[in-house]
């Protein structure tokens, strides 16, 4: 099985070097590359339903259109593509206007190769969005600070049970935020990768969520971090 993947950055340089570390996972084939969003737009009308990308890797700041305004028209007019953001940016604007556009998850340039593809391959597993753990922390700030929602710093009261998470399934929640893999939250804990995912599932069916970036706002909304 493949996880087809659309690549969108205004350097050629960029594009080669990603697609070549995609590619040399195994299980990831670009379906389509693009110069900037205006050109990723242009490109996808010429694709068959059946020949959408399952994920866009997109980079912020391009010519014509860039990446917010792309993610933004993208998720609009292709549902089933989860767009990533992909770029070296971590500030707090760029993080915010890239979430609100729409991106199901915001990764750093300077990840390693093996990082980039075990989160998207991950995603793709369980729908977890793929966020940098330094990514994870600031938008954590940016919930806690009622930036990301408009809803009320709710009181926590009865929170921690609300959603009857188990004691280890709220202890893989709090590490599930700060942004650490499968592989990670299992060493941290002494249980497998496959038993760390199996977890999180549960908690993602229990959140009634589908990504990381939703998981943590419903948290922190519902007290429980």
């Amino acid at each position: 099985m493949f996880l087809k993947v659309a690549i969108i950055d205004d350097k050629a340089s960029n594009r080669n070097i990603l697609r070549d570390k995609l590619l040399r996972h195994g299980h990831f084939q670009v379906c389509l590359t693009a110069n900037d969003g205006r050109d990723f737009m242009e490109k996808m009308k010429e694709l068959s339903a059946g020949e959408l990308p399952d994920v866009a890797l997109m980079d912020l700041e391009m010519p014509n259109m860039d990446g917010v305004d792309a993610i933004a028209v993208g998720s609009s007019l292709y549902p089933s593509v989860k767009f990533v953001v992909l770029t070296i940016f971590d500030d707090e604007d760029k993080i915010f206007k890239a979430i609100k556009a729409g991106a199901f998850g915001y990764l750093l340039k300077d990840e390693s190769a093996e990082n980039i593809t075990d989160m998207l391959w991950q995603m793709y597993e369980s729908g977890v969005g793929p966020i940098s753990p330094g990514i994870a922390y600031t938008i954590l700030q940016l919930v806690q600070n009622n930036e990301l929602t408009l809803a009320q710093k709710p009181q926590k009261s009865n929170g921690n049970n609300f959603f009857d998470l188990t004691s280890r399934e709220k202890e893989i929640l709090h590490l599930l935020v700060q942004g650490l893999l499968y592989k990670e939250i299992g060493a941290r804990l002494s249980i497998s990768a496959n038993t760390a995912k199996k977890h999180v599932i549960n908690i993602y069916n229990k959140l009634h969520v589908n990504s990381r970036a939703q998981a943590m706002h419903l948290a922190y909304e519902k007290g429980m971090i």
